[in-house]
């Protein structure tokens, strides 16, 4: 009787440590750009295998509304971190220095932006695009870029009439007819057309900025300033956490899939695990990524980036490169290297 006793009052005194630990964490909320998809199961990973937990942080995931409010969000206070476009984040910075978040890890070093237009429709080039319509969520990245991507192309914007529509509506609007062209994430709508039993090679125009004038980066990890100030040491857990489940993701996919599909029981698994080789092959693994690993990026890249948002938005200060993003807390180039898939 006694050795159960004892038995169960070191059962309650190692579940009280646990729990302390636990409490113990520093909290952090954490947003997505967009609704729970491939692209994002490495943030799930690092959750389900304790990676973040390993950091001494407990994450808390929430999914999203684009890639420029998430750096609204951050902004705002309400989020500590999240998975932003750089762009917007230059913007941000420009505009309000002292909320503007840092990204601290960049994820899609290749830009997913593009317009999307029917094989069969009236949009055939770029400059097609004057006096037609061309539908966006609100807070999308590709939508907030498009007029330097008419500057570039030398097409009016203001010819072109832009619909704010909701992010699940997007692709439907174009296939019925209800815009001309769609301004989304590559990666993003060509999934979607797979899931409609549609062809996107066939059926439809591929416009990437990438393609077009514009070479640009895109979403990366972005963090509050407050972070920063305050609990640096958090920062560099929170890169090393994502990091580490990149790593994993990419080595096999199958296992992100396996995190998402935790997370949303009804995940399409097949079209997901497609969309995320999609952005594997496509966002990440770049040139430049081989060459300086996942994470890092160029600072003359950077510093075009910067000067195209100026131009485009006629700042009154250009943000320094190392106000837009901190490289200090990446883990070691070897650690960013991308594996090869299993």
């Amino acid at each position: 009787m006694k050795l159960l006793i004892k038995s169960l009052a070191l059962a309650a005194s190692l579940s009280f440590a646990a729990g302390t630990a636990f409490a113990d964490n520093l909290p952090i909320k954490f947003t997505l750009d967009w609704k729970a998809q491939g692209p994002h199961s490495w943030f799930y990973l690092a959750k389900e295998k304790g990676y973040f937990a390993d950091e001494g942080l407990d994450v808390t995931i929430d999914q999203g509304e684009g890639s420029s409010a998430a750096v609204t969000r951050v902004m705002s206070g309400t989020y500590d971190a999240g998975f932003g476009d750089i762009n917007a984040l230059i913007r941000a910075a420009a505009k309000a220095p002292d909320e503007a978040p840092v990204m601290v890890y960049l994820v899609y070093n290749g830009a997913p932006f593009a317009i999307i237009s029917k094989k069969d429709g009236d949009v055939q080039s770029l400059k097609d695009l004057e006096g037609k319509t061309v539908a966006a969520p609100t807070g999308s990245a590709t939508f907030q870029l498009f007029p330097a991507l008419a500057e570039a192309n030398g097409f009016d914007a203001g010819k072109v009439e832009l619909l704010n529509a909701s992010q699940n509506l997007i692709e439907q609007m174009l296939v019925r007819g209800q815009a001309d062209a769609i301004a989304q994430f590559g990666q993003t709508s060509y999934m979607n057309f797979i899931a409609m039993d549609l062809d996107p090679n066939e059926d439809f125009n591929w416009f990437y900025y990438s393609d077009n004038g514009l070479d640009l980066y895109s979403n990366g990890i972005i963090v509050s300033k407050k972070l920063i100030e305050d609990h640096p040491e958090a920062v560099e857990g929170l890169v090393a956490a994502i990091n580490r489940a990149i790593m994993d993701v990419v080595a096999d996919p199958e296992v992100g899939i396996d995190a998402l599909v935790a997370i949303e029981p009804l995940t399409d698994t097949g079209l997901e695990a497609e969309r995320l080789q999609y952005t594997i092959d496509n966002q990440l693994e770049t040139a430049e990524t081989a060459e300086i690993g996942l994470g890092d990026l160029d600072t003359q890249r950077l510093g075009n980036s910067i000067q195209m948002n100026a131009d485009l938005e006629s700042f009154d200060r250009l943000p320094e490169a190392s106000a837009i993003f901190d490289g200090s807390f990446l883990p070691e180039k070897s650690e960013r290297m991308l594996p090869a898939a299993n």
